[in-house]
């Protein structure tokens, strides 16, 4: 399992994270992120893809 954390400070909750791993990372009805803190590893290349592609880097991939 890996573990990842996002800045609340940070997050302006553009929803492309949801866009690129919506197994982990989902927009709620009032438009505010929600995501699993852990996600199997078989998940690793989309996570690391919603990293990549978070306009302000607001989420972080934790060891």
């Amino acid at each position: 399992m890996r573990t990842i954390d996002v800045d609340r400070s940070l997050c302006d909750n553009h929803g492309q994270c949801a866009i690129a791993a919506p197994e982990v990372f989902r927009m709620n009805t009032d438009g505010v992120l929600e995501y699993e803190p852990t996600f199997d590893d078989a998940l690793l290349d989309e996570v690391e893809e919603a990293i990549d592609v978070c306009p302000v880097q607001a989420i972080f991939l934790k060891d």
